[in-house]
């Protein structure tokens, strides 16, 4: 099954983006689910902080923003907006999620997104600077690779910002 999951198309999107980026992390392949940030921890063996989630959001003139962030929070959209200068960010459904980036819910990856993505707003959980490995997911529920805070924030062009309150 784990071949399988990593020749999905997703997956291999996700692995040329990381590649085209200059990250070294390989795809894993894991039995368990990586759906949650609390399964992706525990199927690696790994604190939840360390999960880099990617999670979507719309802004008020329809565009998405990633934010990546850590799975031991949750992020405050109303600090957040306030942070780019909008009035509000909404939380979006699994279809918007689909059509904006090719990932299903799950599996979203931080890179390798379907489609034109220079007017993408990606914002990353300066939180996640504290680790020294973070995992995100690769374009399934059950793949995810290996990564620093620095080259994920480079190889997606992520913002570091802080996105939860304490």
């Amino acid at each position: 099954m784990s071949e399988a999951i990593l020749q999905r198309a997703p997956v291999r999107r996700v692995r040329a983006a990381l590649e085209a980026a200059g990250v070294h992390g390989e795809i894993r392949a894991l039995a368990d689910s990586t759906r949650t940030a609390a399964e992706a921890a525990a199927a690696l063996d790994v604190g939840v902080g360390q999960i880099a989630s990617s999670l979507v959001f719309r802004r008020p003139d329809d565009e998405p923003v990633l934010i990546i962030t850590s799975g031991a929070h949750r992020v405050d959209a109303e600090l957040v907006a306030r942070e780019i200068g909008e009035a509000h960010l909404a939380r979006v459904d699994a279809e918007y999620v689909k059509s904006r980036s090719g990932f299903s819910i799950g599996g979203v990856a931080p890179l390798g997104w379907e489609g034109d993505t220079r007017a993408l707003t990606v914002l990353i959980d300066e939180d996640l600077a504290g680790y020294d490995v973070i995992w995100a997911a690769a374009g399934h529920p059950h793949a995810v690779f290996p990564t620093t805070f620095e080259e994920l924030a480079a190889a997606s062009g992520a913002r570091a910002l802080r996105v939860a309150t304490s």
